[in-house]
């Protein structure tokens, strides 16, 4: 079965947890682990955040969109900003890198997303915005389909 959504919310950090929250809901249906549900919220809380303070510099202005696909045990979130893009995307992913040291941002979203999914892309043009798309498959449905 083919399950998806769509929301579309203002790049202000308040929606960060509403974000987090919507795509658990959306995922449980796939009856994840406790880790896999943890793990899933974490990486949506580091991507929208990064939509926030690195595309839109922190502005409230813009938004962020997120999609998800639940198809085969698996889901494929993508989580788009219409801001700045990223001039370096491999610099960007490096474990302690961060553009914005003076907001005390520790520069691991990237290493973190790339941890806890499956796979992880991302989608970049300078000044047209960022998109990050990451799979994850959900243990149990590993487990149905051997």
């Amino acid at each position: 079965m083919r399950n998806k959504m769509s929301l579309t919310f203002s790049a202000v950090s308040e929606n960060e947890s509403f974000a987090r929250v919507t795509v658990a809901a959306f995922v449980a249906q796939l009856d994840p682990t406790l880790d896999e549900l943890t793990e899933i919220k974490t990486v949506i809380s580091e991507a929208v955040t990064n939509c926030i303070i690195h595309g839109y510099g922190n502005s409230g202005v813009g938004d962020v969109t997120i999609k998800a696909v639940l198809e085969d045990g698996n889901v494929t979130v993508s989580v788009h900003d219409d801001g700045v893009g990223i001039n370096d995307v491999e610099k960007a992913k490096q474990p302690l890198y961060t553009t914005k040291p003076e907001l005390e941002r520790s520069g691991m979203g990237f290493t973190i997303m790339e941890n806890f999914m499956d796979h992880v892309t991302v989608e970049t043009e300078e000044g047209k915005g960022t998109t990050i798309i990451m799979t994850k498959e959900i243990a149990q449905n590993r487990a149905v389909c051997k």
